[in-house]
């Protein structure tokens, strides 16, 4: 079975996870969305990315179109937004929460033959962690580096570590990033509590994921842009 195979059928396991685990509504995804928010923001200023409007940007593996709606919020123009998805009844319901003008490809991305250096940014969120084969990994960091224009990047959030309970997914270092993409040095934000921790403190109170949050080493994710040179 191939790995575009295989990830489909990791995703179909996580069908298994009770329902509202993730919802916005819970304390324990609202203030890791908020602080992933501000650091997303941080970065951006960083890395001198403003004007957002013109900013052409690709998402591997946008879901539902959560993130996307963020982006848009914060200043990106929905007719210079790509989506991508391998599971098709997730990208229909980003279909359906974004506006007409963004692009959607459904599919395997590798399958994408989008030209050379024609988005500033690449998004991935979570993808990265639930391939598990290596040469996967290689091949689509390649075509993402290859689909950014010189002085854009590759935008980055995803885990570190591996969850001994959960075999299909595995943590992405930020020294296999290094190994991923040609770069020397990467820009990154470590953070988001570490969600089961998370959910256990927010149900006393939401402003316990701060206190904890601020414990260097429970934080599990990292947000990072690699750029591209000019």
């Amino acid at each position: 079975m191939s790995e575009s195979e295989e990830i489909i059928r990791r995703y179909e396991r996580r069908k298994l996870i009770p329902e509202g685990r993730y919802s916005p509504l819970n304390a324990s995804t609202y203030m890791s969305e908020q602080e992933k928010e501000r650091a997303l923001i941080k970065m951006i200023k960083r890395e001198k990315l403003e004007p957002l409007g013109n900013k052409r940007l690709l998402e591997i593996g946008c879901g539902t179109g959560i993130n996307l709606l963020q982006l848009i919020r914060l200043g990106f123009q929905s007719s210079n937004l790509f989506a991508n998805d391998i599971l098709a009844e997730r990208l229909m319901e980003a279909k359906k929460r974004l506006p007409n003008q963004v692009s959607f490809f459904e599919g395997n991305i590798l399958n994408q033959n989008f030209d050379d250096e024609v988005f500033d940014i690449v998004f991935q969120s979570m993808v990265f962690s639930s391939i598990l084969d290596r040469d996967f990994k290689k091949k689509l960091a390649l075509k993402m580096w290859n689909w950014t224009k010189p002085g854009g990047g590759i935008l980055w959030y995803d885990f570190i570590y591996n969850n001994p309970r959960n075999k299909d997914v595995k943590g992405v270092s930020l020294s296999e990033i290094n190994d991923l993409f040609p770069v020397q040095n990467v820009n990154f934000y470590r953070l988001t509590l570490a969600p089961p921790i998370s959910r256990i403190l927010t149900k006393v109170h939401p402003i316990l994921y701060s206190v904890f949050s601020s414990l260097y080493f429970l934080r599990t994710h990292i947000l990072c842009f690699v750029k591209k040179p000019s």
